[in-house]
């Protein structure tokens, strides 16, 4: 079957990679000039099922007021005339309830584990590498009050089987030892030991050449203009470089899918919420995390990455801009250099923007759509990284007609035809 697939980031190449090895013909096509130059290109850098959680929860909306009222806040929130961005927020509202929350946290966790072992999979099979290492996410607390409010998580933890440690001051030190220079900062963590950390767009790229070795053909450089279709089935796609046409296609096209599919009637709740990061050399090795280092206080990840450090943070609803805000780069700079005083090099850094393609409830969604040839593999958040090789793999497993390894029904748009958000 040929198929083509809109959009080149970490869920577009792995959905490509594993249609491939299944024995379609694929093809890529993006407006970038290669692949995961967009969101995917300087994430944080985590791979955590132990985080798969919904943003939508119990007692966010408070926690909301605060966090907007912070100098170093984790949530900014741009108000324009989009009603796109209100209804958004609106059913991210009406998901903040305890029941919502364990519903949607179900569905998210058992494709984040799957596609964790899919990465280590690819690892053994291909010899894969993208400054990968595999030595556990610590979640760090300032404060004791922090430490105090853990049990909801914890429970959520065991619930699933996620392996966890609760660590005191000294603990936290024996994860990080560069933590040392701030001992006094600590009141302890919850440290995740599977977790996982490597560079998604060195993973991206890297994978691309695999795809492209089964036979894999990626068009860059290539405009998407809008969905052809009948009333039925997807007839094309028009771009820059005409009519595209396949048996099947599959949008990828994260925070842009909504806008693309809304030209052929259909409307699903994924926006924009722009989150940034800096990437930095490293000053001090000894001063410098040895994995990740999430402060829970400004909701900041600090993830070593080869011979650098990437600092990534920031929920900003602002719609569909790039504007690079300096306000945010003074955010991840204090994070950085407060925990890890001699570790990066702030002098020589990359501050970088992407668009996170959100669902309202949490989960992406992945399938079929009411035509019978387009799937979806759009919406995963913050997590696409740790969910992309689990997606592209049940995807494909989808467009083959088989039954994929985990339960997938509640990972489909029709998910929201029967109740909102």
């Amino acid at each position: 079957m040929k198929v083509l697939i809109l959009g080149s980031g970490v869920i577009g190449v792995t959905s490509a990679y594993y249609l491939a090895r299944a024995g379609h013909e694929v093809t890529v096509i993006d407006r970038q000039a290669g692949p995961a130059l967009e969101t995917s290109f300087a994430n944080a850098g985590e791979v955590s099922p132990g985080y798969a959680s919904p943003w939508a929860g119990p007692g966010v909306p408070v926690k909301a007021i605060k966090w907007l009222l912070m100098k170093h806040g984790p949530l900014v929130i741009r108000p324009n005339a989009d009603p796109a961005m209100w209804s958004f927020l609106v059913k991210m509202l009406r998901n903040c309830t305890a029941a919502r929350y364990a519903v949607n946290k179900s569905r998210m966790i058992p494709l984040a584990e799957y596609s964790r072992d899919c990465l280590r999979a690819l690892r053994k099979e291909i010899g894969i590498r993208y400054d990968e290492r595999s030595q556990g996410t610590l979640q760090l607390f300032r404060k004791q009050q922090q430490l105090d409010h853990t049990g909801d998580d914890i429970a959520v933890l065991k619930q699933y089987g996620v392996p966890y440690e609760v660590l005191d001051r000294d603990g936290c030190i024996k994860a990080e030892p560069a933590l040392a220079q701030v001992k006094d900062k600590i009141a302890g963590g919850l440290r995740l030991p599977q977790d996982e950390t490597g560079d998604c767009h060195m993973f991206t790229s890297a994978l691309a050449e695999q795809a492209a070795k089964l036979g894999v053909q990626f068009n860059f450089n290539v405009g998407i203009d809008c969905l052809v279709a009948d009333g039925a089935r997807v007839t094309g796609v028009a771009t820059s470089e005409g009519l595209l046409q396949a048996d099947a296609y599959v949008a990828a096209l994260g925070s842009w899918s909504q806008q693309l599919l809304r030209g052929i009637g259909i409307s699903i709740p994924v926006y924009a919420v722009k989150g940034y990061s800096i990437t930095v050399k490293i000053a001090d090795e000894s001063g410098a995390p040895v994995s990740t280092v999430m402060d829970e206080s400004y909701k900041v990840a600090i993830t070593r990455l080869g011979n650098r450090i990437r600092v990534g943070g920031t929920a900003e609803v602002s719609g569909y801009s790039g504007t690079l805000h300096p306000a945010r780069r003074a955010t991840l700079d204090h994070s950085l250099t407060d925990l890890f005083p001699r570790g990066g090099d702030l002098s020589d850094q990359n501050f970088w923007c992407g668009l996170r393609p959100m669902t309202p409830d949490g989960p992406p969604i992945i399938g079929a759509t009411r035509y019978a040839n387009l799937h979806l593999n759009t919406g995963h958040g913050t997590l696409g990284w740790t969910m992309a090789c689990g997606s592209g793999r049940v995807l494909a497993d989808m467009l083959s007609g088989r039954k994929p390894d985990i339960d997938t029904r509640e990972l489909a748009m029709s998910r929201y035809e029967y109740r909102f958000g």
